[in-house]
């Protein structure tokens, strides 16, 4: 059984991404044990597909230079995951168009593709609409990660096989790291200008949260997401002057990989983020966190597992909010129940690609 992993892999800087890649292998051994699993991503590009362009595509598919048909029908399973969050227009269409050919061109090369746990939309465009409505109708199972995606998929016409959670949670349970009291994730895509908040506000609601916490006396330790890369949003350089910025007053962890970022996860008490993997990764581990979401894909990923403590920014006084979350009792209890919950949902994936 050989499966090609899409648009996630086990080396990506973006934690995010290696959580998709590394769960989806977790999770896909449990149905085939002894499956050999390749990774294709922006970073991972295989040679005989050339997406730098789609036009590259187009010729490719046209004139077989590169061979790329016949290295895709050299998989039995190609499994889409789409970045988590990419099978949408938001991004701009170019992206969406070329990950849409490839699943179209892998489909059209005798392969059987599936879309995995995901977020899927919001289209706000015709084409965007009318890319998706054709990959969805051409996939051979369709999961999506909450309701609101699964309700997208069902007004585009192809109701999706499972409404489960994020593939985070079919990782294996990390040994817990060393204790720490708060562990904080700063978002670099956040912290300087974006399309999707005010970066002033969130400078500011995060000063505010460090402060305040201080001033409790709890401990805060900045644990950088997305590491050192060649993109102007990596966390790690702005967790580096935050901290010093406060003297030595709280602490810096750098992941040296994902399974380091979860043991120390596994070892907080609790978990602020405004990277949603971050989160997800905290609740698949059982500890608790409070998300800070910039977009509509946190909150119904959140909700299906029975999580309800995120705070959307751009609402009034956010870190009043985030830390009326982090003080509330029994947060461990709910974080657990989470767990359970994600991991219970995740398992209908392999009951269904078992029964196909």
């Amino acid at each position: 059984m050989r499966i090609l992993i899409a648009w996630a892999d086990d080396s990506s800087p973006n934690l995010g991404v290696r959580a998709l890649g590394e769960g989806s292998v977790d999770l896909l051994r449990r149905t085939w044990p002894d499956a050999e699993f390749v990774f294709m991503n922006y970073g991972r590009r295989p040679t005989q597909i050339p997406w730098g362009r789609q036009r590259s595509l187009l010729r490719e598919r046209a004139t077989a230079r590169l061979g790329m048909q016949r290295w895709l029908a050299g998989f039995d399973l190609v499994w889409d995951t789409r970045s988590g969050d990419s099978f949408a227009d938001i991004y701009g269409l170019p992206r969406h168009l070329t990950m849409s050919l490839i699943h179209e061109f892998a489909v059209q090369a005798g392969t059987r593709v599936v879309l995995a746990p995901q977020t899927i939309g919001p289209f706000g465009s015709r084409r965007g609409r009318a890319l998706a409505r054709r990959t969805l109708r051409r996939s051979s199972m369709v999961f999506a990660r909450d309701p609101i995606s699964a309700g997208a998929a069902a007004r585009l016409g192809r109701p999706v096989d499972a409404v489960t959670s994020d593939l985070v949670f079919g990782l294996e349970q990390p040994e817990p790291g060393a204790e720490r009291d708060v562990l904080l994730n700063v978002s670099g895509l956040l912290w300087r200008g974006n399309a999707h908040v005010d970066a002033g506000g969130y400078r500011s609601a995060v000063h505010g949260i460090i402060d305040s916490l201080l001033a409790e006396g709890r401990s805060v330790t900045l644990l950088p997401h997305v590491l050192d890369a060649d993109n102007p949003d990596t966390d790690v350089a702005v967790s580096r002057a935050l901290a010093d910025g406060y003297d030595g007053r709280i602490g810096l962890h750098v992941p040296t990989s994902l399974s380091d970022a979860r043991s120390a996860i596994a070892g907080a008490h609790l978990v602020i983020g405004a990277r949603m993997h971050a989160c997800l990764n905290a609740l698949s581990t059982g500890t608790p966190t409070v998300a800070m979401a910039y977009s509509r894909k946190f909150a119904p990923l959140m909700a299906s597992i029975g999580w309800e403590r995120v705070v959307q920014l751009g609402a009034d006084d956010i870190a009043s909010a985030v830390l009326e979350h982090a003080r509330a009792a029994d947060l461990g209890a709910e974080a657990e129940a989470a767990r359970g919950q994600g991991a219970a949902l995740l398992q209908q994936v392999s009951e269904r690609l078992g029964d196909g």
